[in-house]
């Protein structure tokens, strides 16, 4: 893509080479450079109505880091460097986010069309679906980045910093008993690749089938079938449950013979898919809900180390003592269980209630609801898929994390719905 809209298309129709330079997820925060400057050069700046959330929220962000030294009852560690190579890393994603927001905001329509930000948006999801049938069939493909080549030991060698930079095609877990491999491909998390594919192929269908001619409409429906496999693989019941809720919400916001179709469609889909070999894996699935006691030990260790800390968090993720089973701080060789899982790794609201307190949650929340209250009214294909993205947003923050790439895939929705409604913002006036 040429002219000022080529970041955007780098981040997202180039997603598959970041992802194997090392880059990944951290690509946003490459991309936000230029975009910034692009903003620089075209003062003032439009800003839609309710960014200001974002803004309080990435405040009370660097207000939290006084408070990284500290260890509230219940957990331990000391102030070393993965604690502060978390804190800078999301602290660059959320301005990073913020930048791309008023970037696409701030885009003329000639210069990027609306159509083509969410068709490029389905050629993610078409890369989703190839990384995760890689993960399906090829769980073991793995390989070092240049940008794992090129960092020090001290700093690949961190976990987090691991799952960003080292590609992997699954991520294998004990799920059903048994280990097993859950695609992630080309994300950093296998959860991350169920909140983004659930994303994407909101936009993928408004792109690709909503306003695409027969040969799009087939290929939809092509890719689609295929999607299913990795969908049904991940083992993920936050995205099943995420994906019933959206066919559900299509079928009570559309009218019409759109909503016979819909249905019809789904009928189909779901015979299809009893019928299928995924099935039976399903079921195992919900009989077996082993991750249930460690998700409650987590929440509630979060939300009790919280309370010492309530308005402006601990700028980070804590260390538990001990885990759902045992009271030790460790795996060991007899006791492969008794690792100490960190606090708000289960769902962004947890994330967002140890790093930045209630505060933090109760801001992160008043945006995507306010964006929902703000464009329930907009009944266009577009208005109708943010609105649905919106709400998925506020369903995985008690599931999923939302740092990396998810995080930037719900800002760029927003980015769409603010796009799609008549100018209801404001300016950032700055001399030329």
């Amino acid at each position: 893509m040429r002219g000022p809209a080529w970041p955007i298309g780098a981040l997202l129709v180039g997603y598959p080479l970041w992802w194997a330079l090392g880059f990944g997820g951290l690509s946003v925060i490459v991309l936000a450079v230029p975009m910034a400057v692009v903003l620089w050069r075209r003062r003032p700046v439009r800003v839609p109505r309710g960014l200001g959330l974002w803004a309080l929220l990435l405040a009370g962000y660097l207000v939290s880091a006084l408070m990284l030294g500290e260890s509230p009852p219940g957990t331990y560690g000391d102030l070393g460097p993965g604690r502060m190579i978390g804190y800078v890393m999301r602290l660059a994603l959320y301005v990073a986010v913020l930048v791309m927001v008023l970037y696409l905001g701030n885009l003329t329509e000639r210069e990027l069309p609306q159509l083509r930000l969410v068709r490029m948006l389905g050629v993610l999801f078409v890369t989703t679906v190839a990384g995760g049938l890689l993960g399906v069939f090829f769980p073991g493909f793995a390989f070092t980045s240049p940008v794992e080549l090129l960092l020090p030991d001290w700093l690949a060698g961190n976990s987090f910093v691991q799952n960003l930079i080292h590609p992997t095609a699954a991520q294998t877990q004990k799920v059903l008993g048994f280990s097993l491999p859950r695609p992630e491909a080309p994300f950093e998390w296998a959860n991350a690749w169920g909140s983004n594919v659930s994303v994407l192929v909101v936009w993928f269908v408004v792109g690709w089938w909503v306003y695409g001619g027969r040969r799009q409409k087939v290929f939809v429906a092509v890719s689609l079938a295929l999607a299913a496999i990795p969908v049904v693989y991940s083992l993920n019941r936050g995205l099943w449950i995420g994906l019933g809720l959206a066919v559900l919400y299509l079928i009570v916001r559309v009218g019409g013979r759109t909503r016979v179709v819909l249905c019809g469609a789904v009928a189909v889909g779901a015979l299809a898919f009893a019928l299928s070999p995924l099935a039976s894996l399903v079921t195992q699935r919900l009989d077996k809900p082993h991750s249930n006691d460690i998700r409650a030990f987590t929440v509630t260790a979060t939300l009790a180390a919280a309370t010492h800390s309530p308005v402006i968090g601990y700028g980070n993720t804590r260390n538990a003592l001990g885990n759902h089973r045992t009271i030790t701080t460790g795996r060991t060789q007899w006791c492969e269980g008794c690792g100490h899982p960190p606090l708000g790794s289960d769902g962004q609201l947890w994330l967002l209630i140890i790093t930045q307190g209630f505060t933090g949650a109760a801001l992160y929340v008043a945006f995507f609801l306010g964006a929902i209250r703000r464009h329930w009214r907009d009944r266009s294909p577009v208005g109708l898929a943010g609105v649905l993205v919106m709400g998925l947003v506020l369903l995985y923050m008690f599931v999923y994390d939302g740092l990396v790439t998810p995080l930037s895939l719900y800002l760029i929705s927003f980015a769409l719905l603010w796009r799609n409604s008549p100018r209801s913002d404001t300016c950032l006036r700055s001399d030329p």
